[in-house]
């Protein structure tokens, strides 16, 4: 029943595809392995069924599956790829407009559709129409508070996110018995017994911070699933289960491997460059002093220029004096003049 990657249905965040990596994947596979405990041998109906793959799913022990989509394309592509399961059939249609009769549905299921449109309480007014008396609808929406308000996150395909509150209003509106459940991705150590069939389930929760404190739920939900019907009867039938998606592969643990160890990778280059830089910098501080020194010698050298330039003009002056005294003496004038200049001399 897997389907293979579809380049006419290609992943665009509207809708998941399989073959989509990441949390997406495990939220979206573990939704309908949940809901298929109930399906059996019922006439199930799968609002906003996209590529078709939960409604095939649903298929393999429902007495008849039916999946609804708005998307033309999406119902196309199922139609093709889902085409070998006789019980499953597909249709475009409105999810405030299913083309199907009054209570003529066991089981309705709708994960991650209400927060995309703005006629909420339409599509649950639907949903109670086409559902028997008797009939479950099991849904999912993201809890507003976790998915989108803690964590500073738009989705540009959620029109109207909902909290527990506005949720349980809705609901209740059609669905007076309801059963609450919460799904969070996360990493688990699974014990379970070889023989599931009467065995009590166990939740444990702890964080990091105290491990030896425990609590036996889990905390803070990124998702709600509702479990709702009209009648008691029918939710009592259906005992409370926790549901546990394991991969079998441990791709999800190996993807988080090589994410840390891409992320170790990218420590190390940081500090390989910062400790880089610190020498950079360091040879940049020891260049500046050698500068500032060469500055300094520099300025010593040019006040010696300068006193060794006064001097050599001091000197120079000197000689042109002495060298206009050799020519005056020269002079056939000067001789002449000599024993004048010896007599004056004589009588000082």
């Amino acid at each position: 029943m897997n389907a293979p990657d579809s380049p006419d249905l290609p992943f665009t965040g509207e809708r998941f595809v399989p073959g989509t990596k990441g949390e997406i994947w495990v939220e979206h596979w573990h939704r309908y392995h949940f809901a298929a405990r109930w399906a059996a041998g019922k006439a199930v109906l799968d609002v906003a069924c996209g590529e078709g793959y939960g409604t095939a799913l649903l298929s393999r022990v429902a007495a008849r599956a039916t999946g609804v989509d708005i998307a033309s394309e999406a119902i196309a592509h199922a139609t093709r790829t889902y085409a070998g399961l006789a019980n499953a059939n597909f249709y475009r249609a409105s999810c405030t407009k299913l083309p199907l009769p009054d209570a003529s549905i066991d089981l309705a299921v709708s994960f991650e559709t209400v927060e995309h449109i703005h006629e909420q309480e339409a599509f649950l007014s639907e949903l109670a129409r086409v559902l028997k008396p008797g009939g479950v609808l099991v849904m999912s929406c993201p809890n507003k508070l976790e998915y989108s308000d803690k964590r500073d996150y738009v989705n540009e395909f959620h029109v109207k996110e909902l909290y527990r509150a506005e949720l349980a209003q809705l609901v209740g509106a059609h669905f007076p018995h309801v059963a609450w459940y919460g799904q969070r991705p996360s990493f688990f150590s699974v014990i379970a017994p070889e023989t599931v069939a009467g065995a009590a389930a166990q939740v444990v929760e702890v964080d990091e911070a105290h491990p030896d404190e425990a609590s036996e739920a889990i905390s803070n939900p990124l998702y709600f699933l509702v479990v709702a019907s009209r009648e008691a009867a029918s939710l009592a039938a259906m005992a409370p289960a926790v549901s546990v998606l394991s991969d079998r592969g441990d791709w999800v643990h190996r993807d988080y491997e090589k994410v840390m160890r891409m992320l170790e990778s990218s420590v190390k280059h940081g500090t390989d460059l910062a400790e880089q830089l610190r020498d950079r910098e360091h040879s940049i501080m020891a260049f500046q002093k050698d500068a500032s020194t060469v500055r300094v010698e520099l300025t010593q050298r040019l006040v010696e220029m300068a006193d060794l330039h006064r001097e050599c003009s001091l000197k120079d002056a000197a000689l042109k004096s002495k060298d206009l005294e050799l020519l005056r003496r020269r002079s056939l004038g000067w001789w002449l003049k000599l024993p004048l200049i010896r007599l004056r001399d004589l009588f000082r």
